[in-house]
């Protein structure tokens, strides 16, 4: 016995979309008829890249399935000799971080506990004078 098709006759069911989704990318290797892709060249490697080091698809970068091949191969080998980061990391994973002391005291805080606080504020780095010999203790 013959089963009618009642897939077409559902109302519910919608009809496959025929119109085209917009203009097909175009493989940046083949319009320019590249030989290889260069894994030392790493401006072009980080154009198939996302923000988060994780290599994009074929159907994101526009790429031909032998380039794309070749894409992911050279940026491999161009993370694997540190041209390349693995992974970049965001700002949630890094963590809390130092605590900052207050601006233009970056270098008097390590000053105070050899100089003093009142003299740590007045030392100069830059002014080349010599100590007084009688200041110092034999």
């Amino acid at each position: 016995m013959a089963r009618t098709n009642d897939r077409d006759r559902n109302p519910k069911r919608a009809p496959k979309e025929t119109r085209p989704r917009g203009k097909r990318k175009v493989c940046v290797f083949c319009k320019e008829h590249a030989e290889w892709v260069d894994y030392k060249d790493v401006g072009l490697l980080r154009r198939f890249m996302s923000e988060r080091g994780k290599i994009r698809s074929r159907r994101v970068t526009g790429n031909c399935t032998q380039h794309q091949r070749e894409v992911q191969v050279a940026i491999k080998t161009a993370r694997e000799l540190a041209l390349l980061p693995y992974v970049q990391r965001t700002a949630s994973e890094r963590g809390p971080g130092r605590p900052r002391s207050a601006p233009g005291r970056e270098e008097s805080t390590e000053l105070e506990s050899v100089l003093g606080p009142q003299e740590a504020l007045s030392y100069d780095p830059d002014a080349e004078t010599e100590p007084d010999l009688a200041e110092i203790e034999p």
